[in-house]
């Protein structure tokens, strides 16, 4: 850990008199290899999940953090370990279960016999990439203990502020809802998360593959990092500085209106969401190779940056359950509803007809 306890921490967003790295062409075939890099490491672990290893990138360049929701036993804590892996980042992993303090995630202030005063022993928050794997299985008080870490980067203790080291990422586990011994996130914690993923099960060429990676040895025990912390923040840097016109960040905030506006919908995203949104926009444009952003890619977002945020009405959840909205597909009948909402939304709102590029 590099983080002085007590103090700001070096790590912020931008060190002091940095230049923000530039999305040029240089700058984009540099962020092209290392990004490849990660994601072919994350695809030698999980079989087949292609899109999910890219938007766990997504998440991790955009400053921003994963929630990966599913049964049991699909991958969810292998895909969050080979992630940090493949980064030269800082990793604590925390097993969230009923006895868990919130002291145990943020830290504690213990009093030195010594030196007669209370020492601060920082908690397994303090690390770069943080992974609460089966985090529903805490309590709420718990749960809550990660709120203003993952909001504002820091933690506050009997009066004192301890800054977090940049960069800075939760990627939170969870099974279903509605399983034996979970407790349901709130609303203002499913707001903090960028991006929400359902593993889903492989396909059996995938199963098949993962049989025979898995033979003798995890895949995992094979990864090492191919990134460095300063090459990370350089990435996070050039996908920063990705242009967005003015057209493409109003289609945003339109998309974001319309959920609000939404018959079907009686809670709709949060001004978070949309600057997640088009933070995560910015990103997959730069994976793209581009160095602007285009509408496409807020549609290709949509769903799991902002589904997780959304809650239906009781009228449409009936309708679900009735067969109606939402029926078929995979995933819960809930989220397939809201999944079938916001793509009738994206459908409905009007998309830029301007240039996308930088003038």
């Amino acid at each position: 850990m590099t983080n002085m306890v007590g103090q700001q921490s070096s790590g912020a967003s931008r060190r002091p008199g940095a230049v923000l790295a530039q999305a040029g062409p240089d700058g984009l075939t540099e962020f092209g290899e290392l990004s490849s890099a990660i994601l072919a490491n994350l695809q030698r672990v999980i079989n087949g999940k292609s899109e999910i290893a890219r938007l766990s990138l997504v998440v991790l360049l955009a400053e921003g953090h994963l929630l990966v929701e599913d049964v049991p036993g699909v991958g969810k804590t292998t895909l969050a370990k080979a992630l940090a892996r493949s980064v030269g980042c800082s990793v604590s992993r925390i097993q969230f279960t009923p006895d868990l303090l919130p002291s145990d995630v943020t830290g504690v202030s213990i009093y030195n016999q010594h030196e007669r005063e209370f020492e601060f022993k920082p908690g397994a928050v303090f690390a770069n990439i943080v992974i609460a794997d089966e985090i529903n299985r805490a309590s709420p008080k718990t749960q809550s203990a990660l709120l203003e870490c993952m909001e504002e980067r820091q933690v506050s203790i009997d009066g004192q502020t301890y800054f977090l080291d940049a960069p800075f990422s939760v990627v939170a586990t969870q099974n279903p809802i509605e399983m034996e011994g979970t407790y349901a996130l709130p609303e203002a914690q499913r707001d903090r998360f960028m991006v929400r993923v359902s593993m889903g099960y492989p396909d059996a060429k995938a199963e098949l593959a993962m049989l025979h990676n898995r033979e003798l040895q995890s895949p995992l025990d094979t990864i090492d990092a191919v990134v460095t912390r300063e090459q990370l923040m350089h990435m996070i840097e050039v996908a920063r500085s990705v242009f967005v016109s003015p057209a493409v960040e109003q289609y945003a905030v339109n998309l974001a209106q319309a959920t609000r506006k939404d018959p079907d919908i009686r809670l709709g995203v949060s001004p978070r969401a949309t600057l997640h949104l088009v933070r995560a926009a910015k990103v997959s444009a730069a994976l793209d190779g581009r160095d602007y952003v285009l509408p496409d890619d807020i549609d290709e977002l949509v769903i799991p940056v902002l589904a997780h945020r959304v809650l239906l009405t009781r009228r449409s959840l009936a309708d679900n359950r009735a067969g109606g909205i939402g029926a078929g597909g995979s995933g819960s009948g809930a989220n397939r509803a809201v999944d079938e909402v916001l793509r009738r939304i994206v459908a409905n709102t009007s998309v830029p007809l301007v240039a996308a590029r930088k003038a």
